[in-house]
């Protein structure tokens, strides 16, 4: 008999990313960077010239984040417990949208924090790949993890029968950003989270049509 299977985000859901990476972009960039915006495209600026940051180089900084910067990141507060507790219950997966190149690094990451799971990476929309994940382990009743409503609403389309809980554990960008009304519930602390999961799990039913 297969078992449950949780499929979780990593950044901003397991590890602080937003936080580290202003950080970086503070200490070497002379680029700051506002939290308090739900539009990254609008969020970032040079210091000296106040110029926004353009998608492209957005798109290059956060690579160069993961390429030298992952060391920064920390655990959310009680994420890695809660994991570890639950996979009692489930099989545990991350999905991470990172190049393919950098599962490794983010495995080890993870692993460094006492966390040993399988790493799949992923680029745009989850729910393709979340529907491969599915269709590998068969489980008996899934449910998914993510901060962002775009990947609730990919997998909802996809894959309607799975449980969505939208979780953004960063309690600096939690308050600016709305619920994904494709998710079935929104937590953003997990000591409250893993009660829920817990009973979405024991009870064997599959996520209702939102």
């Amino acid at each position: 008999m297969t078992r449950p299977l949780i499929i979780s985000d990593c950044d901003e859901v397991l590890l602080h990313m937003v936080v580290p990476f202003k950080e970086w972009l503070d200490e070497d960039k002379a680029i700051d960077f506002a939290l308090d915006s739900a539009d990254f495209t609008h969020a970032l600026n040079h210091r000296d010239s106040g110029d926004i940051l353009k998608p492209e180089e957005i798109w290059a900084l956060l690579g160069g984040f993961f390429d030298s910067e992952m060391y920064r990141q920390k655990p959310i507060k009680g994420a890695i417990e809660s994991i570890n507790a639950l996979s009692q219950h489930a099989d545990i997966v991350v999905l991470t949208n990172l190049m393919d190149d950098r599962m490794e690094a983010r495995k080890k990451q993870l692993a460094g924090f006492g966390l040993d799971v399988s790493v799949y990476c992923n680029q745009g929309p989850k729910g393709p790949a979340l529907a491969k994940i599915i269709e590998e382990y068969k489980p008996s009743i899934a449910l998914f993890i993510d901060d962002l409503a775009n990947h609730h609403q990919s997998v909802g389309e996809i894959m309607p029968d799975i449980w969505r809980l939208h979780m953004v554990g960063e309690p600096k960008l939690a308050p600016h950003i709305k619920a994904a009304s494709h998710a079935h519930n929104r937590i953003d602390d997990w000591e409250k989270a893993k009660p829920w999961i817990e009973n979405i799990l024991t009870s064997g039913k599959t996520a209702p049509a939102l």
